[in-house]
């Protein structure tokens, strides 16, 4: 048919406001032999019975500068493209009842001060100064966002697509796709009106990623998991007083956000829209007897609003004002979900030279940060931010409908809830369970879920609070806390064994492995017997991933690396992966017991083992425990003397049950990230991300300039060592209070913002709370005092020296 392409660089399928945002990013980035299928209209999907507010609020660093990017686009963008649009940038007044929430707000203020955003805390007094109609009785105080506001998603996709196709991009309307296949390392996307031949395929299709998604199965893809909620909003009719307090002051009321309540109440014209998260929530197109259409462009579902009722009289109760209008619409659409409430931007798992963008909760507000991100990953192979909280890979094999439908509610329900450090969201709980699990259970293990694996974050003994109330602060003392203690005591002054299944775990192998190996990352490779670690730069320096290597022989080796990173780092490994090689995913084979601290050696002795307890730190050998065969690693993520036993599966109880007959303590997770902070130990996606160069990380240890192979980021990492770097990795002792420092406090230096943490803990070892962070470099000197932003409160900190704070020279390790 005349005027559809026969080919294309990149064809998007979704016209909502994240595939058309995509599109207008790639265009701009030079790739403008792009194409764009709309089954129906533009903004047919969610886009169009969007609510169009615009936060930039979050307590994620890059969904918070994904948010704030949008904001600076949408500001500018009718004036760039000639398109008139209606962008009302009013504020908002985030309440606070509690002062955990208020802390909350002050972790995000804290955070958006660093990305140039002006948040302020606002008193109860000062929250009547932005919003004169609220009642304010009962509130602790507010976070006021002065970027915030709300824009008419339609205008908004239509400016973005008329940027689009000014640099040459090509929209197709009422032009459905109907499926892709694959030839000659190529994609065929059909259509009804005929074939596209192009490098990359984006699935942009909103609450219909999952059908779209079931296209590429054939070429390696899984199903998408997601699930789809109905969300109501109200609207209503004029309020005089609204009406005359907006023609005076010139502009619109702030958005006012019930946070603990769960609804937001905007300003529209003079009236008001009314929007609750509510519980109950209803999901839709999740049973045999509700399926999903096969077009719901522009259609709405029926009216629901008996579950709004709490919602609605707490509303009125607060801006007493609401209760004498009526209400004049009611909109109750589908807005899709993802199992944590994050959208889904990133490379395809499974799946070449395809994207997803889609899965967006809040497509208006993160659309055009996520344009650029998706754009940045189709053009430059990476992102600006670091944006694994958004990647579809964090999501691997544990995702089926079931989960995806009670997560998605507990998101939806708990919208504006608070995430604890210590607090486990209960549903769809057991996805994938260690050979040990009912026996970790019954020894008093309070559960978490690591990429749905199921491990003890602390042992409670009998009488201790373990309801989930319990769990729902953000200070250090609550029923774990003497847990944790005793947990770590006893790995520092006797043995314990932490039960940790879930590693991913791949095995190379073929003539060249090593050469290649050597390639892909900074540093070298341990001899046989031996092992080490290893970190992947990207063509920055930045850090895409660490994993354990473990030299088996001659071209044999064993990769270890974290539960979540198992398909992004088995993808990355693949990418580059020569013929002739063989690379085995065996993360589902085998399990993990970590058996750490100074009596670990005596431990074993006692239980039988044919292994040499004598060999030294970062050997592994073949083995038996108890009469099993496993793998012993000598090392330990805790610091202490230990080993990491690997064995199958079905011989882990037998080990689990040798090892606490001989005396070692349990511990879990919480413990484990105590004792590895004390050691200075980075964590993947917390201190180690490509937001940091390996440099800035402080590995250099880990970089061999020398060798003859070349790897990526050779040449920045080698500029950045002579040179030097803006920030430096360091350890801070903090004199905190009741709140260690959590991810992304800043950091202060006479009045300015010098930093960031990227974990924090107490100590228990050291008996300090201890900060992990990245520091302006002139600063990351021993003995330079700064403070740390906890929760609003500015603690004074020392840089330490480099290296461990316990056990610096590493003797007990090597004992």
């Amino acid at each position: 048919m005349a005027g559809i392409p026969d080919q294309a660089r990149v064809v998007i399928i979704g016209g909502g406001v994240v595939g058309v945002s995509s599109l207008y990013h790639l265009a701009k980035a030079g790739w403008t032999d792009c194409v764009l299928l709309e089954k129906n209209e533009l903004t047919a999907g969610s886009t169009w019975h969007a609510a169009g507010n615009v936060p930039t609020f979050s307590t994620s660093w890059s969904i918070m500068n994904m948010q704030r990017y949008s904001t600076e686009l949408y500001r500018g963008l009718g004036e760039a493209v000639d398109y008139a649009m209606n962008y009302h940038v009013t504020g908002s007044v985030r309440l606070g009842h509690s002062d955990a929430r208020m802390m909350e707000f002050e972790r995000a203020r804290g955070m958006g001060l660093y990305q140039g955003m002006n948040l302020e805390i606002l008193s109860p007094e000062e929250i009547r100064q932005h919003y004169p109609f609220i009642e304010t009785h009962d509130l602790k105080g507010a976070l006021y966002d002065p970027a915030d506001g709300d824009i008419d998603p339609a205008q908004l996709t239509q400016a973005l697509a008329k940027g689009a196709r000014d640099m040459g991009a090509r929209i197709l309307r009422f032009c459905p796709a109907t499926g892709v296949s694959r030839e000659n390392g190529e994609w065929i996307v059909h259509t009804a009106q005929g074939d596209i031949r192009c490098e990359i395929v984006v699935n942009a299709a909103g609450y219909y990623a999952q059908r779209v998604g079931e296209w590429f199965r054939p070429f390696g893809g899984r199903t998408v998991p997601m699930m789809v909620m109905s969300h109501q909003y109200m609207l209503f009719e004029e309020i005089p007083a609204i009406r005359d307090w907006s023609k005076k002051v010139g502009r619109k009321l702030p958005l006012l956000r019930d946070v603990d309540t769960s609804y937001y109440l905007r300003q529209e014209k003079t009236g008001f829209n009314l929007g609750p998260y509510e519980r109950p929530c209803r999901a839709h197109w999740a049973s045999p007897d509700d399926p999903m259409p096969e077009d719901f462009s522009f259609q709405l579902y029926p009216d629901d609003l008996d579950r709004l009722s709490f919602q609605i009289e707490d509303a009125m109760a607060r801006v007493p004002l609401l209760a004498e209008a009526g209400m004049s619409k009611v909109i109750n659409g589908p807005i899709p979900y993802a199992p944590d409430g994050n959208p889904l931007i990133g490379p395809m798992p499974g799946v070449p030279n395809a994207f997803e963008a889609c899965v967006f909760t809040f497509g208006i507000a993160q659309g055009g940060g996520a344009g650029k991100v998706l754009a940045e990953w189709i053009t430059e192979g990476q992102t600006e931010w670091d944006m694994w909280s958004c990647d579809p890979r964090r999501f691997t094999d544990y995702t089926d409908p079931d989960y995806c439908v009670q997560k998605g509610m507990e998101v939806y329900g708990n919208e504006y809830a608070m995430h604890f450090p210590w607090h486990r969201w209960p549903a769809a709980p057991d996805r994938k369970v260690s050979p040990v699990h009912d026996r970790v259970k019954a020894l008093g293990g309070q559960m978490g879920a690591y990429a749905g694996w199921e491990r003890a974050n602390w042992f409670a003994a009998p009488g201790d609070d373990t309801s989930e109330a319990a769990t729902q602060t953000w200070e250090r003392s609550g029923p774990f806390e003497a847990r944790i203690r005793a947990e770590c005591e006893a790995v520092r002054d006797g043995v314990g064994v932490l039960d940790l299944p879930g590693f991913s775990r791949f095995h190379l192998t073929g003539a060249g492995a090593g050469d290649w190996l050597l390639g892909q990352i900074a540093g070298g490779l341990p001899k046989p017997g031996r092992l080490s670690l290893a970190y992947f730069p990207d063509s920055r320096g930045r850090i895409v991933t660490e994993m354990s290597v473990a030299c088996n022989g001659v071209d044999d080796y064993t990769l270890i690396t974290a539960a979540t990173a198992q398909w992004h780092d088995y993808e990355w490994l693949k990418r580059t992966l020569p013929a002739g090689l063989t690379l085995r995913d065996r993360s589902r084979d085998l399990s993990t017991l970590i058996v750490t601290g100074p009596e670990a050696r005596a431990l074993f002795e006692r239980i039988g083992t044919e292994a040499d307890l004598s060999l030294p730190w970062l050997s592994h050998q073949a083995a038996t425990v108890a009469g099993k065969p496993c793998a012993l690693a000598r090392v330990s993520f805790a610091g202490e003397l230990g080993w990491e036993v690997h064995a199958l599966n079905e011989h882990i109880p037998a080990i689990y049950e040798a090892v606490l007959g001989a005396a070692a303590m349990p511990f879990g997770m919480f413990a484990l990230n105590s004792l590895r902070i004390e050691k200075g130990y980075r964590a993947w996606k917390g201190d180690l991300s490509t937001d940091y160069s390996l440099v800035e990380a402080g590995l250099e240890r880990f970089i061999k300039l020398d060798k003859p192979q070349d790897f990526p980021g050779k040449a920045v990492l080698a500029r950045q060592m002579a040179e030097g770097t803006a920030k430096r990795f360091v350890t801070l002792k903090v004199e905190a209070g009741a709140a260690d420092a959590p991810y992304m406090s800043t950091l202060w230096h006479e009045g300015s913002v010098v930093g960031e943490t990227t974990s924090g803990a107490w100590g228990y070892r050291v008996g300090a709370s201890l900060a992990l962070g990245m520091l302006r470099s002139d600063l990351a000197v021993p003995g330079t005092r700064v403070e740390v932003d906890i929760f609003g409160r500015r603690c004074a900190s020392e840089v330490m020296p480099e290296g461990p704070l316990w056990d610096p020279k590493n003797e007990r390790l090597r004992a």
